[in-house]
């Protein structure tokens, strides 16, 4: 395999226990895949995606961008003949697209709220002193009742 950016491959991995989760997810029961197979499989995603991102910096470049977005990565695939993946990955974007917006609601939500970030943590200290008087109070009814038996 490759050695890109003069790291050694021992510097570019991939998790083997999700690789072998998800190899052991697509193959029937009643097949095995042994460790080297594995450690192939893992070398080969690792070419795979380090061809992928050389030629989405190519496009990036080429637009005269500094970040590479998904539409480079999908212009890439396309370029590579990986045509069948792009559908797919629209449709990852668009819910990650989606995912975001409802994370900047939440981060707006406490933004928006009016207080400073003093104010916003004296009130959780707050809320964390009552909820543990609370849970206190519950416990001592049967503190009282295990030392009596």
């Amino acid at each position: 395999m490759s050695d890109h950016l003069g790291q050694s491959n021992e510097d570019l991995t991939l998790p083997k226990a999700t690789v072998q989760k998800i190899i052991s997810e697509v193959l029937p029961s009643e097949l095995t895949f042994s460790k080297e197979a594995r450690d192939v499989v893992i070398e080969c995603c690792i070419e795979f995606i380090m061809i992928l991102s050389d030629s989405s910096n190519d496009i990036a470049e080429k637009e005269s961008k500094k970040t590479i977005a998904s539409d480079h990565v999908i212009k890439a695939l396309q370029e590579l003949g990986f045509e069948e993946y792009i559908e797919p990955i629209e449709k990852v974007v668009v819910e990650h697209k989606e995912a975001q917006k409802g994370r900047e609601k939440k981060n707006n939500k406490f933004q928006n709220s009016g207080f400073t970030e003093e104010e916003l943590l004296r009130q959780q200290e707050e809320l964390f002193r009552q909820s543990r008087s609370r849970l206190q109070n519950q416990m001592e009814p049967d503190a009282k009742e295990v030392k009596t038996e």
